[in-house]
């Protein structure tokens, strides 16, 4: 070939090749949209939170961990929510809205906590008994849980009242007392013996959710610091705490949600767990509007006191049939004893739909 037909061959081969790389990366630019499109319309068109067994069990790709933190393994995920669900058929359970960020504590743990304040020996067992006393009774509950359930690893926990509701005024009249920190930093201390989750209770009387959480941000930037919220005690139409029962809106808790997801963001922390405690109808308001974030893991935990038919109706009509994400189920070693009752054992309360992640003693 001449030299004029090698520029020709060579020019129209030039062309070709930028011809074929400029249709690859439109190509490409079209699967990218495509794809986008597609896992977009997924998500808005479902609507069922329910996982199904054999959709559990195929493997996906697994979440991205915050830096520092491990992999999340997204398929023991759905199996232990699905287990959680404890064979429910009513569509309920499980509640799937994505997976956590990597560290999640729950569905792969179950957490048993001591509830208290360590002013007061009638608030519950964390205050009652001295520190060693106390730490030991809490490890023999852990054994008897983590015998009741082999398959799911026992997390023990101190549950503190930081704020508590109070009967007079006080100052500011909110009708809350603020707890010293010196208190909070026993209760971290005491946690740490026994490698211990610490839950910081609030309490917040006439005073709000946005006013009291803020003060307690050093302890919550904590990993080890989680956080309950009490809607008995929040008293909306002003009244005295304990003439009528509080209430919480669905806007208060997701408040508290994205306060705490911020704070895990901002320090590279795991999910943090928000307990919600709850025994009637009105004490949580607008459940269905409750949104789900990465890093918050929300318990509604089942509050209330009494004979085993009382709470168990309790946890069924106010847990369950409002399911939010995980559930707490909380054993009163005092007041459930009344009326020659007698307290709930770990198998007992492992029969429910869906089995509790997080159990309470006061």
């Amino acid at each position: 070939m001449n030299q004029t037909g090698n520029k020709t061959a060579l020019t129209s081969f030039i062309y070709q090749r930028k011809f074929l790389l400029t249709a690859g990366i439109v190509l490409g630019i079209v699967a990218i949209i495509f794809g986008i499109q597609t896992f977009s319309s997924g998500n808005s068109g479902n609507t069922n939170n329910t996982i199904n067994i054999a959709e559990a069990n195929k493997p996906v790709e697994k979440a991205k961990p915050a830096v520092g933190l491990p992999i999340l393994d997204s398929v023991a995920y759905r199996q232990k929510m699905t287990a959680m669900a404890n064979g429910d058929s009513s569509g309920r359970w499980p509640v799937i809205h994505g997976y956590p960020t990597a560290g999640a504590i729950f569905p792969f743990n179950r957490v048993i906590a001591f509830y208290g304040n360590l002013y007061s020996k009638r608030m519950g067992i964390l205050g009652e008994l001295p520190r060693e006393e106390m730490l030991k009774k809490l490890k023999e509950e852990v054994a008897l849980w983590q015998a009741a359930d082999p398959a799911t690893p026992v997390m023990p926990a101190l549950h503190y009242i930081a704020v508590t509701a109070q009967g007079s005024p006080g100052k500011g009249a909110k009708y809350r007392l603020r707890m010293p920190f010196h208190q909070i930093d026993s209760v971290i201390s005491m946690a740490k013996e026994i490698n211990a989750l610490v839950f910081i209770d609030v309490q917040v009387g006439l005073s709000t959710l946005q006013e009291e959480i803020p003060q307690l941000e050093q302890y919550l930037k904590m990993p080890n610091v989680h956080l309950g919220i009490d809607p008995e005690f929040s008293m909306k139409g002003g009244e005295a705490p304990g003439k009528v029962i509080g209430t919480f809106d669905a806007a208060d808790i997701n408040y508290t949600t994205n306060y705490l997801a911020r704070l895990a963001k901002e320090n590279n922390l795991p999910p943090k767990i928000l307990v919600v405690h709850r025994f009637t109808q009105r004490m949580v308001t607008n459940y269905k509007q409750i949104t789900r974030q990465p890093e918050v893991q929300i318990v509604m935990d089942m509050d209330g006191w009494g004979y085993p038919a009382k709470k168990l109706t309790t946890y069924r009509e106010f847990i369950y049939k409002e399911p939010v994400q995980f559930t707490g189920f909380k054993l009163f070693y005092k007041n459930d004893l009344r009326e020659n009752s007698r307290l709930l054992t770990p198998q007992e309360v492992l029969k429910q739909m869906p089995q509790p992640m997080y159990i309470q003693y006061q």
